[in-house]
């Protein structure tokens, strides 16, 4: 047995120092709360590097109101990810309809010969209708604490319970909420967001004007991302009442929340959902990028991806006190950390007036050097390729053990 077993770990060796070992092993089956075409963010970033070299397939929760119960199945163009969207009948309870889903999953992995895949989770609450599978790997990608958003359906903590038994490995999406997770599992590591330097460092060359920003005077503060209940509407409200020469411009889609209580006022500029491609354009007509999020259950371990794209993009930024913003960009002195009115104005005020940035913007230059996608993809495969060597070791040997 011990021959064998030198021969295992030998092999097992060399396979790790292939970087690609897993990728030549699996592909990835993601199931996600989130939509592939909603906001570019961390799941399309990661998930579209392993498409480069891998079957990625993206499960969408479920859209209501078709004739037959069915799967929808694309490809996108430019990440080559395919994405599953089921389309159910209406009426169906919850336990139906997580039997059609099941049903359905299992189709696709027959008809796609899926024999080797790694479940890679965004939603714990994907458990109700995946928990039959038997995938060779589990990756939890834990990026927001979802049981305290608005509308979190009650058996998410339970449901996450589970998943922290079931996963190979987890990440999270900052410190904060890997300081809460990080007794749920022995394997489990913290990668905050990161950046596309180059996309959005387009924003400190970029000259022309956007056409539905032009007209909107300056000086400008601007916000992109979702707008729900985590945005603080009186803060941006009394700003705007306060500084009325000012524009706020923002941008994002509005999920969660009633459109019509947000701040009304000539000076607040809603432009809608923007394409990914077309934030640096925006941010670079801005004079001061916001993070106006309000303090409470649902921003409490956010990570907020907008806070490196900002830098990226050369903006001053401005943000209420989020844990994941306040430590370490607002501690280093890279954003202005407010915790009222007066501070943000004040904040904003001292920004409009300093013409001169460069010693500033050499500094965050210098701190956000390394901080990459790519870089966080090739940690996070590296970390999942150990996993699963060791998994295999430890496979091994207990068959050894009964031989």
């Amino acid at each position: 047995m011990r021959p064998q077993n030198h021969y295992l770990i030998q092999y097992l060796t060399m396979m790790h120092q292939k970087s690609n070992y897993f990728l030549e092993k699996f592909s990835i089956f993601c199931f996600s709360h989130l939509r592939w075409g909603f906001v570019y963010q961390r799941p399309q970033h990661l998930l579209s590097r392993f498409a480069k070299y891998t079957d990625v397939y993206f499960f969408e929760e479920p859209v209501f109101g078709g004739d037959i119960n069915t799967l929808h199945v694309t490809q996108t163009d430019a990440d080559k990810v395919t994405v599953v969207v089921p389309y159910l009948q209406h009426g169906l309870n919850s336990d139906r309809v997580n039997a059609v889903l099941e049903e359905l999953i299992n189709s696709f992995i027959t008809r796609h010969d899926m024999q080797n895949y790694c479940s890679w989770y965004y939603t714990p609450m994907a458990l109700n209708f995946t928990r039959h599978l038997y995938p060779g790997f589990i990756v939890y990608d834990c990026m927001d604490e979802l049981s305290s958003f608005k509308f979190a359906p009650p058996a998410l903590q339970q449901l996450e319970a589970e998943m922290f038994e079931k996963a190979d490995i987890v990440f999270t999406g900052g410190y904060s909420i890997y300081e809460a997770k990080k007794h749920s599992h022995s394997n489990i590591y913290p990668f905050p967001s990161s950046i596309d330097k180059e996309h959005f460092g387009k924003a400190r060359t970029i000259q022309y004007e956007m056409p539905e920003q032009e007209h909107i005077p300056h000086p400008r503060l601007g916000f992109f991302g979702v707008i729900d209940e985590r945005f603080d509407i009186d803060l941006i409200y009394q700003v705007a009442q306060q500084k009325p020469q000012w524009h706020f411009v923002i941008i994002g889609p509005i999920v969660k929340i009633d459109a019509a209580t947000l701040p009304n006022s000539n000076n607040i500029h809603y432009l809608g959902s923007k394409d990914y491609k077309d934030l640096p354009g925006y941010l670079a007509g801005w004079d001061i990028a916001m993070i106006p999020f309000a303090i409470n259950e649902s921003t409490r371990f956010i990570s907020p991806t907008k806070t490196p794209e900002y830098l990226a993009g050369g903006k001053p930024v401005i943000s209420t006190a989020i844990a994941d913003v306040a430590d370490p960009y607002g501690e280093n002195g890279f954003v202005d950390i407010i915790g009222n009115v007066d501070e943000f104005i004040k904040a904003a005020e001292l920004s409009l007036l300093t013409l001169d940035k460069h010693t500033w913007l050499h500094k965050v230059d210098d701190f956000i050097k390394d901080h990459s996608w790519n870089n966080t993809w090739q940690q996070m495969l590296q970390l999942i390729t150990e996993t699963m060597i060791d998994k295999n070791i430890n496979k091994q040997q207990k068959k050894q053990v009964y031989v």
